[in-house]
């Protein structure tokens, strides 16, 4: 897939859920309506409090991106008389079952959570639901009886990484050792990722050794990587497969401390402004950028909706469907990726506004922004 391509698609993608958004906020404010009652009420229905469960502050994007732009939306929708009630895991599903259940105490009126463990959290769900509380999977779907699902295609990240290996090794690929960085085996977006990329790299190039990361810790995948240099041997790694851009960090490191000069292509997953510098320095091949404020945007307007039981705007945002294994056809919003690599940030994440050049372009990466003409 080329990356323009691609672009070129989550822009059409945005430019559909900017339709079906600006349906949502007349309808919200009253526009809509038939009289004075329909708007009141609607005002009425603005006043909901939406509880928020995000998994870890080890992924930038959650703090930095996905918690800010869902209350803004929130604001925004609801005449700024919506609240959002936030809570962050830290990584703990134990402390994700508690924040859930003090959600539910509090009785607000739905929930956007993005699992720390999918199964985990299935017990914490079921109350929501026997409370009346909607629930809604945000960006990991979680299982239990979830009202709606909010991610990016998970497989296609998969396909988008492996493919961007297949092509940096080139010729002869078969016979060039990978290692494979999985995420969380208990993330279902994990399943996905590695199923997409194993349909680019089996029979494509030599796995040399793949690996599970506990909770995507970083620390995690820099002792699976020691493994996998003692294993394979630090000369003899042609290209890491990393599921996310934590653990390329973590992977980029233990190669230059092993000795590598030549860093074999590294992929990732996030854009995270650590790992957009190491693609504009040539320390990290590539990775995945999904837009933060088409999934966040779309989650917030699918709560409210859902809220004010505006089942026609719902379904113009769910307008795909997945399988959990608790539950079938569950209504989706699954939101376009973009392979980003030196030649395409100006086009990604600065042209969308996550980062301006002068954030990627400290002094240290200045000589490299100017050899790919990123200035300004």
């Amino acid at each position: 897939m080329k990356p323009r391509t691609t672009a070129a698609a989550a822009r059409r993608y945005a430019l559909l859920l900017t339709a079906s958004l600006t349906a949502l906020s007349l309808t919200a404010c009253g526009a809509l309506g038939s009289g004075d009652d329909d708007t009141a009420d609607a005002r009425a229905d603005d006043d909901i409090t939406v509880g928020l469960l995000l998994p870890d502050r080890d992924t930038a994007r959650f703090e930095e991106f996905d918690y800010p732009l869902i209350k803004e939306r929130i604001a925004s929708q609801t005449d700024k008389r919506g609240e959002v009630v936030y809570a962050n895991a830290e990584g703990s599903e134990e402390k994700q079952s508690e924040q859930f259940r003090q959600m539910i105490d509090r009785k607000v009126d739905v929930i956007l959570v993005d699992a720390v463990d999918a199964r985990a959290v299935e017990p914490d769900v079921r109350r929501a639901k026997q409370a009346g509380i909607p629930v809604i999977a945000y960006d990991r779907l979680a299982e239990g009886p979830i009202d709606a699902y909010v991610s990016h295609d998970n497989e296609l990240v998969g396909q988008v990484q492996g493919r961007a290996l297949v092509n940096a090794l080139g010729e002869n690929a078969e016979h060039k050792k990978v290692v494979m960085m999985n995420g969380e085996p208990a993330d279902p977006n994990t399943a996905l990722f590695k199923k997409g990329a194993l349909g680019e790299l089996n029979g494509a190039v030599d796995i040399a050794a793949s690996y599970d990361t506990k909770k995507w810790l970083p620390e995690v995948a820099a002792e699976n990587m020691r493994k996998a240099l003692k294993k394979v041997g630090a000369g003899n790694v042609a290209a890491v497969y990393s599921a996310n851009d934590g653990m390329a960090g973590a992977v980029i490191e233990e190669l230059l401390e092993a000795g590598v000069t030549e860093l074999p292509p590294v992929t990732g997953q996030d854009a995270d402004l650590e790992a957009v510098r190491r693609v504009v320095s040539g320390t990290q091949y590539m990775t995945v950028y999904k837009s933060f404020l088409l999934e966040a945007t779309g989650a917030a307007d699918m709560a409210v909706a859902k809220v004010q039981d505006r089942a026609i705007q719902f379904d113009a945002l769910a307008q795909d469907e997945i399988d959990s294994r608790s539950r079938k056809d569950i209504p989706a919003m699954l939101v376009p990726v973009v392979a980003l690599t030196r030649e395409n940030i100006e086009d990604t994440v600065i042209a969308d506004g996550v980062y301006t050049v002068k954030d990627i372009c400290t002094p240290a990466h200045a000589d490299d922004c100017a050899e790919i003409g990123l200035t300004g």
